[in-house]
């Protein structure tokens, strides 16, 4: 516990010198993040005995999150990064050359690495700047908003947790720790609108219950994952809380909702 709580002060304090550090830092440090999670995911489906093209896979990443990022420094016009598209076609040429008893499971999960994780991330660095310039309070408020929300959920689930949310993925989860994250984050996203006035505060509660809502599904959906391949922790590199993917499961359903959200009532 001493050692889970230590790791968790250091890494939360990390990711807010990041977000404070200005736009360069923070989009290194999330892209960086972002190919743990890949090399993580590419790690845990290995272990199962299907082969994703773990190389290729992580340099079709990095390309990926360059030329999205790129587009936030630099203004040119945005259909260029269709050509993202024929990249991935390498990834169906090298599996050719490869000699393996299941092909298209290697293609397909190197392709799903790059959706689940990389572009969860691209989400979250895009809505920073979803007024154009960097402006760390969205990306502040996004993780407040996460983080209360799974305080939340753990407090009231221990309290009064009786009714089991989905018992086959996640046995602790309960109905009444789920509503109570909701209640937490909503309070939350109140409390973040008076304080930063980006946005009205029923913007900022709606992005509460979005960030609730799918914060949680993308928890659950982790943890399926991980049953289905029958492990309990996505790596070891932060001693007591496991895997990067196991501390970002719940940006990856969330962060592409925000984004879509934020850039339909911002344009």
């Amino acid at each position: 516990m001493k050692t889970r709580a230590i790791t968790g002060f250091i890494f939360v304090l990390v990711m807010l010198a990041s977000l404070l550090s200005g736009a360069y830092i923070f989009v290194v440090f999330y892209g960086l993040l972002s190919l743990l999670c890949l090399t993580e995911f590419f790690s845990l489906v290995k272990s199962s005995g299907i082969n994703p093209d773990k190389r290729l896979g992580l340099l079709l990443g990095f390309i990926l999150l360059c030329s999205f990022v790129t587009r936030l420094f630099v203004d040119y016009d945005s259909k260029w990064l269709l050509l993202n598209i024929l990249l991935f076609l390498a990834i169906f040429i090298r599996e050719l050359y490869k000699k393996s008893k299941l092909p298209f499971s290697n293609i397909a999960y190197t392709f799903f690495g790059l959706l689940y994780t990389v572009i969860p991330f691209v989400c979250f660095i895009s809505v920073a700047f979803i007024s154009g310039a960097y402006n760390f309070h969205m990306a502040l408020g996004f993780f407040l908003m996460l983080w209360t929300n799974d305080t939340g959920a753990y407090l009231f689930g221990v309290k009064f947790g009786k009714h089991r949310l989905f018992e086959r993925h996640s046995p602790k989860k309960s109905w009444e720790g789920f509503f109570g994250g909701i209640f937490t984050a909503v309070l939350t996203g109140y409390l973040l609108s008076v304080f930063y006035t980006d946005y009205a505060y029923y913007h900022w509660m709606a992005m509460a219950l979005i960030i609730s809502c799918l914060g949680t599904l993308g928890d659950l959906t982790e943890s399926m994952f991980k049953r289905s391949i029958d492990i309990k922790d996505s790596g070891k590199i932060l001693p007591g809380h496991g895997g990067v993917l196991d501390r970002f499961d719940g940006l990856l359903l969330s962060a592409p909702a925000i984004f879509v959200y934020l850039y339909l009532i911002t344009n």
